[in-house]
């Protein structure tokens, strides 16, 4: 990946590719964004959106359902 992120190499290759391609390469991106829209990016699956919330709750952000 040449895009400069700092979203966890854990949640796979192709979830990070599709959120950088979406401008998301930040994790205070994600700040209050709904776990539906980000499940309906190619990639992100469950997997993907656990690591994410768990990484937003240890910065004190978090996702809406």
């Amino acid at each position: 990946m040449t895009e400069e992120t700092e979203l966890p190499a854990s949640m796979g290759t192709v979830a990070r590719r599709e959120l950088a391609l979406r401008g998301f390469t930040r994790l205070e991106q994600f700040d209050g964004m709904s776990e539906s829209a980000l499940l309906a990016i190619h990639g992100v699956g469950p997997k993907a959106l656990r690591i994410l919330r768990e990484h937003l709750e240890s910065r004190g952000s978090a996702l809406r359902p």
